[in-house]
């Protein structure tokens, strides 16, 4: 069987070579990137672009470069990194996200792909768009890359919230985003606590206008609505249940890593609600939020101006406990990280000095950032001589040359990130 040529002007390598052998090479490849991208063959366009250009810098055409000179190799890079932007945008744009990405990951900073793909989904999601399943599958491949890939986590589980519900978002946060630094999380965690605040709120609206309680009409819009629609109800102590327990505990968890005053206000609400539930659908949190309703609200109350001192107290005791039975670091980080939001870096840097040595691996809080360091909270305090003096006696040179330069008049922050408690082990 014998394959039939094509006619010349119909037969694209036919029309290569007449190029290449009038006008060269170069005219050659540049026919075909050209039409290559006018029907939208954007795999075999960026293959043409590499090829292009290892013709361009008298490069072998295929195999290994190892024995190219460095400056051409570089050249070589430059060039694939163009050839990736130029096919991974049109792909983005046509919802082929995975495979945008595949070529943009090396060429782009995430937040650029992080604005194109909310202009994709401002697209997608438009109104009367309807049900397309290419859309879809785009919008799917937009929580992939926005959420795992860890382009722009809010984004991705924005949703997957609306696709997915409130358990799997948890668990992609858990999964995909809690051991981000905390200036990552705090976005995400913001959308988790407002869209549970508002589920809890306008449930117990609704429970409280049916039994007559307040008007059909109460908006359960605000900053802390919750407290305000239990008062109304005297604390509704009657056991029952508008959320999902295990959501609420998670969240209050989650809203931890938060310092925004509207976050911490709603978390704070949530808290008060967690207060009432029966003890019998509350599992025990982590120590020092073994009691999570009450724990949380004394965590995000105090740093609302809430009985702050009463707060402080309760953490205090906690950490106390936690280092004589040898229960872990968690209770005393969050003293230390209380007592930092609080603005008191004296108290806080005796209570970070006072903590348990972490075993090996820093602590969760402190490997996210949400700690400061001994020479933040040392210079924030005015106290480098406390901090030099324990670095003397555990031996700590690093953190002591830290809080030397800091001192001087270095950065504070010359340490790192997190608190890196003096041991005999540094």
């Amino acid at each position: 069987m014998s394959i039939t040529p094509a006619a010349p002007d119909t037969d694209p390598c036919a029309v290569l070579a007449a190029i290449a052998h009038r006008d060269g090479i170069p005219a050659a490849f540049t026919h075909l990137t050209t039409t290559l991208a006018a029907r939208r063959r954007w795999h075999a366009l960026f293959d043409a672009r590499l090829l292009e250009a290892r013709h361009r810098l008298s490069l072998p055409l295929s195999g290994d470069l190892a024995a190219a000179p460095p400056e051409a190799r570089a050249a070589l890079e430059a060039a694939s990194l163009v050839a990736c932007r130029e096919v991974g945008w049109p792909l983005v744009e046509e919802g082929r996200v995975a495979a945008g990405w595949m070529y943009l990951r090396a060429a782009v900073e995430p937040a650029e792909m992080g604005a194109a793909l909310t202009r994709l989904v401002e697209r997608l999601d438009a109104p009367g768009s309807g049900d397309d399943p290419a859309a879809d599958e785009a919008l799917q491949e937009v929580i992939h890359v926005a959420l795992w890939e860890g382009v722009d986590p809010p984004l991705g589980l924005r949703l997957l919230l609306a696709r997915s519900g409130t358990c799997n978002t948890i668990t992609a946060y858990e999964q995909a985003v809690s051991r981000l630094p905390a200036v990552r999380q705090q976005p995400s965690a913001r959308l988790l606590v407002e869209h549970l605040h508002e589920q809890v709120a306008r449930a117990l609206a609704g429970d409280l206008a049916r039994r007559g309680v307040v008007a059909d009409d109460t908006p359960p819009a605000g900053d802390a609505p919750i407290n305000a629609l239990l008062a109304a109800a005297d604390g509704l102590t009657d056991g029952s249940i508008h959320v999902d327990v295990s959501h609420l505990q998670s969240v209050l968890r989650i809203a931890r890593v938060c310092t925004d005053r509207p976050t911490v206000t709603r978390a704070w609400d949530l808290a008060g609600y967690a207060c009432r539930l029966p003890a019998e659908v509350v599992y025990a949190g982590e120590a020092p939020f073994e009691q999570v309703g009450e724990a949380s609200r004394h965590f995000f109350g105090a740093q609302l101006g809430h009985d702050a001192d009463t707060a402080v107290a309760f953490f205090r005791r906690a950490a106390l406990e936690a280092k004589v039975a040898e229960a872990g670091s968690l209770p005393a980080d969050v003293l230390v990280l209380l007592l930092w939001r609080l603005g008191r870096p004296a108290e806080a840097l005796h209570a970070a000095l006072d903590r348990p040595a972490d075993d090996g691996m820093p602590s969760v809080l402190s490997a996210t950032g949400m700690l400061p360091t001994l020479v933040e909270l040392g210079t924030a305090a005015g106290d480098h001589i406390t901090l030099q003096a324990a670095c003397r006696r555990h031996g700590d040179e690093i953190t002591f040359m830290a809080s030397l330069a800091a001192a001087a008049g270095g950065h504070g922050r010359a340490a790192g990130p997190g608190i890196a408690p003096v041991s005999e082990s540094n």
